[in-house]
């Protein structure tokens, strides 16, 4: 599939932070691969990293997204295996980073994603913008209660939270993924 843009997506499970704010790892599940997955099909994304050090998560990820992509699951659900095969596995943020420089050629616009609003701001449009320009950008998701200040500190940028009328603002990462590559990459002419 030809993309006007190159924009991948990096689902972090570790450093992420828990409620407390302390730096944790968090877990993979079968939902964020295959809703998040479906998500970056549909909105043209290129890649979709997971991103966890922890070898038995590493092998569950491949393992679910190899029985969609390789497995049974592929035969008898092929628009699943299409959106899982754009899932990449990897130990750390630096390995996605060099990837993408090696793969690309070039080192993508690195932007944040968060429900806390950051310092280093940038506006859904302007990254849309900077994708319709051609560059490349690398979304970063965090799992459990968001990044780690040590993975925002390595970014380029941050989006500002999603909000709604009231005060609650705690989306799960699947909800927050599809609304903001819709935000970034969807047909908003076409909405009638």
């Amino acid at each position: 599939m030809k993309r006007a843009f190159r924009l991948d997506i990096a689902l972090i499970h570790y450093p992420v932070v828990n409620k407390k704010q302390e730096v944790v790892g968090s877990a993979v599940t079968n939902l964020d691969l295959h809703d998040i997955a479906r998500a970056g099909r549909t909105f043209g994304v290129g890649r979709y990293w997971v991103v966890t050090p922890y070898r038995q998560q590493q092998e569950l990820a491949a393992s679910i997204a190899g029985h969609w992509t390789e497995g049974y699951g592929g035969t008898v659900n092929p628009d699943r295996a299409n959106a899982l095969s754009i899932i990449q596995i990897r130990a750390s943020l630096e390995q996605v980073l060099a990837d993408i420089n090696e793969q690309d050629g070039t080192a993508p616009l690195v932007v944040a994603t968060s429900a806390s609003p950051l310092c280093k701001k940038i506006s859904f449009q302007g990254v849309r913008s900077t994708l319709q320009a051609g560059k490349s950008v690398l979304l970063l998701l965090g799992t459990a209660w968001g990044l780690a200040p040590e993975v925002l500190e390595r970014t380029d940028a941050a989006l500002p939270p999603i909000t709604g009328p009231g005060t609650y603002n705690h989306l799960s990462v699947r909800s927050a993924a599809s609304i903001c590559l819709d935000r970034l990459c969807g047909n908003w002419e076409e909405v009638g």
